[in-house]
């Protein structure tokens, strides 16, 4: 079964999407820089799909099915489960493997420096190590990829903090997998990392 590329992200509703932007875009403003870093993502997806032969799967919240096929278009739709981000990502990343797909990443949408040629090295990555992290500039991270089911790699983190892309290093490195990481990269989740997405644009 080909490749699994699962999008986490959400329906770009004022007061709703990219919360921590708010008191410096006010609402309606951070939800658009959502919509536009949503869309640049799936433009990179799409030009990955030309080379890459590669599922889409977009694992959402907020919104609804219809809301979001209106917006994106016709793409695999999937509500996110309940739970912190770590369940939400064990969860994901379960059903494909169930499936019997053979490589799966997980992306957000907030790291505008994501290429379509990062993520065919991540799929690149997967068919010699167990496990590929694009570390962030925050301490987090904007991919992970797997090859078959790993839950211990989403439990005890301690989500959006400046640990979690160690945590994880350190689980993977006790449970003897195999890893490969992609360059470092800024997400944009916060007022100050604004200039990222700037720089970007310009």
């Amino acid at each position: 079964m080909s490749d699994r590329l699962i999008i986490f992200t959400r329906y770009p509703e004022p007061g709703k999407a990219k919360t921590r932007l708010i008191p410096a875009l006010g609402d309606v403003a951070a939800a658009d820089l959502h919509r536009q870093m949503t869309e640049q993502t799936l433009a990179q997806v799409k030009l990955l799909q030309q080379s890459h032969p590669v599922s889409v799967e977009v694992w959402f919240a907020g919104g609804s099915r219809d809301r979001m096929q209106t917006w994106l278009g016709a793409l695999q739709y999937q509500p996110q489960p309940q739970g912190d981000l770590g369940s939400r990502m064990a969860q994901a990343f379960q059903v494909g493997f169930d499936r019997g797909v053979k490589a799966s990443v997980i992306i957000g949408t907030d790291c505008p420096e994501l290429t379509a040629a990062l993520l065919a090295a991540a799929f690149q990555a997967l068919q010699q190590t167990d496990l590929v992290l694009g570390p962030a500039t925050d301490g987090g991270y904007y991919l992970i990829g797997l090859r078959r089911s790993v839950p211990e790699l989403f439990e005890s983190i301690a989500w959006s903090t400046d640990r979690v892309f160690q945590q994880t290093v350190d689980i993977a490195s006790n449970l003897n997998l195999s890893l490969s990481c992609l360059p470092m990269l800024a997400d944009v989740d916060r007022p100050e990392d604004l200039p990222v997405w700037d720089r970007f644009k310009s």
